[in-house]
């Protein structure tokens, strides 16, 4: 007489097999979840941005924008404290869940002040543009965002666009 306890190798391979299935079924749906995350964070640093431009020029740009990453994350110098928006987008470009965030400034206003922080008079501007660009498989689109407050979305780079709406590009609803 054998032995019957234990399993065999057929049943262990249809475990096997099963666990395989249910695998092969949920990846991608992760995957999926994963870049709606990164498209919703991309979303966000977008809208740091615009407030953070909004308040750095009600506050210390004269009424003007900065015109870099690097210049929102300096600190007023006279205060101290933080800057206008937090170090994760405090360089051109930031890289942030699988996307690159970049601003790309306007032209510089001459005869402006210098800033509360540093940025030297006549180089603050009138205007900007601030993108999101997926990086490798982080996410499927684009987005892009002005003075304007209005962040539009697209399949392909949202060309940059001082004024109005980008070209091939829809807001996000």
């Amino acid at each position: 007489m054998r032995n019957t306890r234990g399993f065999t190798l057929i049943e262990l391979l249809i475990v096997v097999a099963i666990i395989g299935v249910i695998a092969a079924t949920a990846v991608p749906g992760l995957l999926r979840a994963r870049m709606a995350g990164n498209e919703a964070s991309a979303i966000g640093s977008l809208r740091a941005i615009n407030g953070a431009q909004s308040t750095y020029a009600a506050s210390c740009g004269s009424g003007f924008y900065a015109p870099s990453l690097a210049v929102l994350a300096t600190p007023p110098a006279a205060l101290g404290g933080d800057g206008f928006i937090g170090p994760d987008l405090g360089a051109d470009p930031s890289l942030k869940s699988s996307y690159s965030v970049a601003l790309t400034p306007g032209e510089a206003v001459a005869g402006a002040p210098a800033s509360c922080n540093g940025a030297a008079a006549g180089a603050v501007v009138a205007t900007y543009f601030a993108g999101a660009s997926p990086v490798g498989s982080g996410g499927s689109r684009f987005f892009g965002t002005n003075q304007g407050g209005t962040i539009f979305q697209s399949t392909e780079a949202v060309p940059v666009t001082h004024a109005g709406a980008p070209a091939g590009a829809t807001p996000i609803q």
